[in-house]
C-alpha cells in the first residue's frame, strides 16, 4: 500500500472511533428526562429520610423547605412525569411531608419518586371525617390536629418535660 492509501485509512479508523464516542456518550448521558429520574430513584435508594415542610404547590413543581445537620435548605422538585402520582387537589400537599436527601450532597433531596413517596395523603381525609370515620372538625383536612383540639385532650408537655407513657 501507498503511504497515501495508509494515512486515508488511518484518518477513517480514527473518525469511526471518534463517533463511536461520541454515540456512546450521549447513549450513556440520555435525555433530560431519562437523567432526572436516574437522580430521583438514586435518591431514594441511597438517601436518608427527613421531614420537608412543602410551601408551596403548582402545576409543574412542589416547592419545599428542609434542615438537614442544622443548615436550611429551599429546594424544588419537578413533578410534571409524576402528576399521576399526586391526588385531584395537590394544593392540599402544602404542610409537612416526609423526603429523601442524599448524605453526600444534602441539597440533592425529593418528595416523590417512581418507587416512594414522602407525601402525607390528604385523599383519605373527606369533609368532617378522618380516615376512621370519626369527626375530624378540630382537624385541618390533612390529618394534623389543631392547637385547640389537643389542649381539650389533656395537658401538653414541651421540651425536657415532655415523657412518654407508652
Amino acid at each position: 500500500m501507498s503511504l497515501g492509501v495508509q494515512i486515508a485509512a488511518l484518518c477513517v479508523l480514527v473518525a469511526a472511533l471518534v463517533a463511536l464516542a461520541a454515540w456512546i456518550v450521549l447513549r450513556t448521558r440520555g435525555t433530560p428526562e431519562k437523567r432526572e429520574r436516574q437522580r430521583r430513584l438514586a435518591v431514594h435508594h441511597r438517601g436518608r429520610i427527613g421531614d420537608a415542610m412543602i410551601n408551596e404547590v403548582t402545576a409543574d413543581a412542589l416547592y419545599y423547605s428542609y434542615s438537614v445537620g442544622g443548615v436550611h435548605y429551599e429546594a424544588s422538585q419537578d413533578i410534571t412525569a409524576l402528576r399521576h402520582l399526586l391526588p385531584a387537589e395537590p394544593e392540599r400537599l402544602i404542610g409537612w411531608s416526609g423526603m429523601k436527601y442524599s448524605s453526600n450532597n444534602p441539597a440533592n433531596s425529593i418528595l416523590i419518586c417512581e418507587e416512594w413517596s414522602g407525601l402525607r395523603d390528604p385523599a383519605a381525609k373527606s369533609a368532617g371525617q378522618d380516615s376512621a370515620g370519626q369527626d375530624s372538625a378540630h382537624g385541618d383536612g390533612v390529618g394534623h390536629q389543631g392547637q385547640d383540639a389537643a389542649l381539650a385532650e389533656g395537658p401538653v408537655h414541651q421540651g425536657a418535660d415532655r415523657h412518654i407513657a407508652e
